[in-house]
């Protein structure tokens, strides 16, 4: 299951967004549903290329990265790229060039 801009929820956050927390909280236990369905079929929902003995226990991985307040989980990375690309946008990508 891949878990990143998945269509469900989207569609909570864009009913929270809305006002309508009843619909945001029904399509958050689907995707949560799904979700726990995925991991007992086995799949891989884990993004993270590196070999890892927390690979897949996201509680562990995150508490070991908040722990060590070094740098983001490889799964975070990417939603973080995307958001400090807009802020960049501000003064014409000039911090992504002296990067």
């Amino acid at each position: 299951m891949k878990i990143d801009n998945h269509p469900i929820e989207m569609e909570a956050m864009a009913a929270f967004r809305r006002g309508n927390g009843d619909e945001g909280n029904k399509l958050q236990d689907k995707f949560l549903e799904d979700f726990h369905e995925s991991i007992k079929r086995g799949e891989d929902y884990c993004p993270c290329m590196a070999v890892c003995k927390h690979h897949g226990c996201c509680m562990n991985c995150v508490a070991i990265h908040r722990g060590h307040d070094d740098h983001l989980p490889y799964c975070m990375q990417a939603m973080l790229n995307r958001r400090l690309e807009k802020l960049s946008e501000l003064s014409e990508h000039t911090v992504l060039e002296q990067m």
